[in-house]
């Protein structure tokens, strides 16, 4: 199986061109939300161009990524079925649907924006934005690690990291309300 690494390649660069992805497309997600409440022509000038930048991230990079991501992922379980049999695989194909759920819900969020259909605020955007990086942590420990168990620790640094980006949230949050610049 001399070109089981080379799929393995593959599967890491499509993971990460989708993380990517789900990364930026909240924060586009933001912009579009804050420039719906501008006056016009601002909105309208801004919104435009948010929405293409928003469809091609998404359908050019995040889909394609997401799905090429999967394909070769089940290639490498194909040919490596034992891996379904450990405890941490398990663990990370949980987290795996998780991040689909993400996926699915942030495509859900896509569609609303791309009909001005503002439902959620830019706040809660900025927060939506690090669900996909607490999926990444667990999912990284646990293939580190390759202990079902010691991810655990993975999840406490997740946790920390959660409570660090509250605080950094409400931190930045101030300082925008004392300078709409920032």
């Amino acid at each position: 199986m001399e070109y089981y690494n080379y799929i393995k390649s593959f599967h890491l660069i499509f993971v990460i061109t989708w993380f990517a992805g789900l990364f930026y497309i909240p924060r586009l997600f933001v912009y579009q939300i804050e420039a719906f409440h501008k006056p016009s022509p601002d909105k309208e000038i801004l919104g435009k161009q948010l929405k293409l930048m928003a469809k091609r991230l998404w359908y050019i990079i995040t889909w394609p990524s997401a799905i090429l991501a999967t394909v070769f992922a089940i290639w490498l379980l194909v040919l490596q079925p034992y891996w379904l049999e450990q405890p941490w695989m398990q663990v990370k194909l949980a987290f795996v649907l998780l991040l689909f759920v993400y996926h699915f819900k942030t495509h859900q969020y896509y569609k609303q924006l791309q009909l001005d259909l503002v439902k959620k605020t830019s706040n809660f955007m900025r927060m939506w934005n690090e669900g996909a990086t607490f999926i990444l942590f667990a999912v990284v420990f646990l293939v580190v690690l390759k202990n079902a168990i010691n991810w655990i620790w993975g999840l406490i640094g997740i946790i920390v990291l959660g409570i660090l980006v509250m605080i950094g949230f409400k931190v930045y949050k101030r300082i925008r309300e004392k300078n709409p610049n920032a």
